[in-house]
């Protein structure tokens, strides 16, 4: 939670426990192409709780009564003022920057609620870091490559380039219904190549996997599960 480099300084203090988790579904046209799903006229939002937030590093538990625990590497925004009912071209003014984030999903127990809660909040299932890099440093006018790996193995090789709803978009909208705080979070969606898009049952992570999320221009977030 502490560790920096040259590029982007710690989470701490401003990201925590008391920290809003806020994710947005399908924002990436592959990935809704490749999982069947329709590619959405509006954000799909939904929301973790905040004991399912984790830190580059920590190790994170797959309960044994599940079994289809998924990977999504996401570009996550980090606020920094409050934002209530913002217009798109000022919603980037709230914003303190941006980090990695690994949107954890259980999907049996997803699919098996049309809110998608239970199979995303599981503690732990929110592991972001290593840094947060400042808003002005990150240049959103210019694609960033999206990345996961399993055990060293690419899973996903996306680019922000193919995000339906870009960031200010996505502020703006989250902030007509939600009021966002400074350190709250919010995941951006992931692009295609998770393990619910190979359906099959050999791609779900298991204890003992190391997963790393990678963005350019941020570095690399990684996770061991348990």
């Amino acid at each position: 939670m502490e560790q920096k480099n040259p590029k982007g300084k710690s989470l701490s203090p401003l990201v925590s426990e008391k920290s809003k988790v806020v994710c947005v579904g399908l924002n990436y046209r592959s990935h809704a192409e490749h999982a069947g799903f329709p590619i959405p006229q509006a954000p799909a939002i939904f929301c973790k709780f905040s004991n399912a937030l984790a830190f580059d590093g920590d190790a994170v538990e797959l309960p044994p009564w599940e079994h289809s625990y998924d990977y999504e590497a996401e570009l996550v925004i980090v606020m920094g003022k409050t934002a209530w009912g913002v217009p798109a071209d000022e919603a980037m003014d709230c914003v303190c920057g941006f980090t990695c984030g690994n949107d954890l999903s259980c999907r049996d127990s997803q699919m098996r609620s049309g809110q998608w809660l239970i199979g995303k909040t599981m503690p732990g299932f929110a592991p972001v870091g290593p840094v947060i890099v400042p808003r002005e440093d990150f240049d959103l006018s210019r694609p960033h490559f999206v990345r996961s790996y399993v055990n060293g193995e690419l899973r996903q090789d996306g680019s922000s380039a193919d995000l339906i709803f870009d960031c200010a978009e996505i502020v703006s909208y989250v902030s007509k219904y939600v009021r966002l705080e400074p350190g709250d979070l919010i995941f951006t969606g992931t692009p295609s190549g998770t393990a619910l898009e190979f359906k099959d049952d050999l791609h779900w992570l298991k204890p003992g996997d190391v997963v790393e999320i990678e963005i350019e221009g941020i570095g690399t977030l990684r996770n061991t599960m348990k």
